[in-house]
């Protein structure tokens, strides 16, 4: 009962941290590629990559956000475009979707905070 407790909640954290990733994809596509309600293809590739990654990530159980692991498993291009999209988001999730983006700073302080320990 104890194992899939666990397995539960680390499904459950990387599906929050693919709805925010999501997210942030879909703000900046709508903002810089002009589209609306489907992603263009570049940033679709980024999402389905980024999904791919969160899918197969062996730190989910411990690890808080992809910004706060140590471990960068992204391509350096792939890296490359997910920090762009995120610093673009970024402030823009604080109007759109508030809770999951404070939390998400919360979350990213702490940890940072716990690395430099």
């Amino acid at each position: 009962m104890k194992i899939e407790n666990e397995r539960r909640e680390i499904e459950e954290k990387r599906l929050e941290e693919q709805e925010m990733v999501e997210e942030m994809i879909a703000i900046y596509c709508k903002k810089k590629h002009r589209t609306k309600g489907e992603l263009c293809p570049q940033c679709q590739e980024l999402l389905t990559y980024a999904r791919e990654r969160a899918s197969k990530c062996p730190f989910m159980e411990t690890k808080t956000f992809c910004s706060a692991c140590p471990v960068h498993c992204y391509r350096k291009d792939m890296r490359d475009k997910i920090k762009e999209v995120m610093k673009f988001s970024g402030p823009r999730m604080l109007l759109r979707r508030p809770r999951m983006a404070i939390r998400h700073m919360m979350v990213t302080i702490e940890s940072k905070r716990n690395n430099k320990k």
